[in-house]
């Protein structure tokens, strides 16, 4: 997967369309990232007590995972394609298919 945790992105399809926000986590197998602020939803927790006495549960917002076929990278604000390379050491490297340069 060619998004990593700590990437900024911006979607490029769905709901939250044309909005940007940084990768909290990514789940290769799944082929999804989870990115700060975008893909929110509704969970209804059910109300559950605890020994002292105080109470956990309602409705709150979390961010679900969003396919990463539907976000971009960004480099200096602008949406660019990902792509590999090998370095001079023999490692594989991100580069950015626009200007070349690695990726962190």
């Amino acid at each position: 997967m060619k998004i990593k945790k700590g990437d900024t992105v911006r979607i490029i399809a769905g709901k939250d369309k044309g909005k940007e926000g940084k990768v909290l986590a990514a789940y290769p197998r799944l082929e999804k990232i989870l990115v700060e602020g975008i893909n929110r939803v509704t969970k209804h927790e059910r109300v559950q007590t605890s020994q002292r006495g105080s109470k956990t549960g309602g409705i709150t917002t979390k961010e679900a995972p969003i396919h990463v076929s539907n976000v971009m990278y960004l480099e200096d604000g602008m949406p660019v394609r990902v792509g590999y390379k090998f370095g001079e050491d023999g490692r594989k490297v991100r580069i950015s298919r626009k200007s070349g340069k690695e990726i962190g």
